[in-house]
């Protein structure tokens, strides 16, 4: 990752345009799981559908993007490591704010019928193909550009805009929420939040517009590329060590709202306030992780993490399921939970991005996030509402990112990827 020495100012605005790009993904990414109770209603209910069916259809359409997130990271992850970071960043960038806007205006079940839910999930499709473009591409340069000793400080700004992202999220979901009636939120007042993608995109693009080539990708010139199979296997091994942080960051940040409301009664209004809560511990230690495996190497902070969620995760649940608990407790448990999870975040990106040389970095690291992600996160709403459905079992959300995470750490024991050091 060696490259010529950048300016303060230089590094600065590459890690403003880099993160931008994930805030806006994951603002949208966390509105749709905050109105998914809202958006089931309105799109996927038809005449006599219940409502848990029309949730997990919901959930359905929100794994399916997902998926569509590693073909975007193998796509955009090319020709990021072909033609350079900047451009494709741009055209990511466009694609994921015109498809965020056009939800907020699309016709619902009610006034198209059955195509309805279609569009809705044609342009879930094409938010994952360019959420999958994005993560590989902002890492690159937020790492690229980072100065000597500091690319864990650096990489955990995408995981911090993810925090701001999905808080931005939530008080979009919770102010219309607050402001507006039950019948008005449900007929028009959900699609504010999508509509304000628009703005915030376009700021976004601006910045992008002024953001030059990383310098790793102008040194690297027609470097020769690594032997196909041996990134293959540092992707499934990246994949593996972000799996556990991909599950609980999903469960415990975005899924809770509806697990709360559809297995412990609470109010749209409660589950957003527990949400908030999860987000501002997940954000609160982010930085400070990323910043410590500066110090001290990526593993062993990601390692502390992935344990404590591990023997933490079903003495959390438990504790929402009280009902006696007061509510103070509740907030202070789901607050640690969402820190837990920020000790992962932190120091992830630039463990990723160290793990792949500059020719295939963009596609290396970026696969290795989709892939995990499309099965771990995408997934999360899906198997914790469906299994939770069928069992009863209210610990179902305990026990996947539990076992998710003691995954992770077993793939975290032998790195070697530790502080600076040179990719692996």
């Amino acid at each position: 990752m060696a490259a010529p020495a950048q300016s303060p100012g230089t590094s600065r605005r590459a890690l403003v345009a880099g993160s931008v790009g994930n805030f806006i993904e994951w603002y949208e990414f966390g509105v749709y799981g905050y109105f998914a109770t809202v958006i089931a209603a309105r799109f996927f209910t038809p005449e006599g559908g219940g409502e848990v069916e029309a949730l997990v259809r919901t959930y359905a359409s929100f794994a399916l993007a997902f998926f569509f997130r590693p073909a975007g990271a193998a796509l955009f992850g090319r020709l990021g490591d072909r033609i350079g970071r900047r451009p494709v960043l741009i055209l990511v960038i466009s694609l994921m704010t015109g498809a965020t806007t056009l939800i907020g205006v699309l016709p619902t079940y009610a006034e198209i019928g059955a195509l309805a839910p279609l569009l809705l999930t044609f342009l879930r499709v094409l938010q994952g193909l360019s959420a999958g473009g994005e993560f590989g591409g902002a890492v690159s340069v937020m790492t690229e550009f980072a100065p000597p000793g500091r690319r864990g400080l650096y990489g955990s700004w995408q995981s911090f805009t993810v925090a701001l992202g999905l808080l931005g999220g939530a008080g979009a979901a919770a102010l219309p929420a607050t402001l507006l009636g039950t019948e008005a939120l449900h007929s028009w007042g959900w699609r504010l939040p999508f509509l304000l993608a628009l703005p915030l995109g376009s700021g976004a693009l601006w910045l992008r517009l002024r953001l030059d080539e990383t310098p790793a990708f102008r040194a690297e010139g027609e470097a020769v590329r690594p032997p196909p199979r041996a990134v293959a296997a540092a992707i499934a091994l990246g994949a593996a060590r972000v799996m556990g942080w991909a599950a609980a960051g999903y469960t415990f940040l975005v899924v809770l709202p509806s697990y709360l409301q559809s297995s412990l009664d609470a109010s749209f209004r409660q589950a957003l306030v527990a949400t908030v809560l999860a987000n501002l511990g997940f954000a609160a230690t982010i930085v400070p992780a990323g910043w410590l495996s500066d110090r001290v190497g990526r593993r062993p902070v990601m390692l502390a993490g992935a344990l404590l969620v591990t023997v933490l995760a079903l003495p959390l649940l438990n504790l929402l399921q009280d009902a006696h608990m007061p509510a103070a407790v509740k907030g202070a448990a789901v607050c640690g939970a969402g820190a837990v999870v920020g000790l992962m975040a932190g120091p992830g990106p630039a463990m990723l991005a160290e793990m792949f040389p500059t020719t295939v970095r963009y596609t290396g690291l970026g696969l290795s996030y989709a892939l995990s992600n499309a099965v771990f996160s995408g997934c999360a709403g899906l198997i914790v509402t469906e299994t939770t459905e069928r069992t009863g079992n209210l610990d179902v959300p305990a026990y996947y990112a539990a076992a998710t995470c003691a995954v992770s750490a077993l793939a975290l024991l032998p790195s070697r990827t530790a502080r600076t050091r040179k990719p692996v």
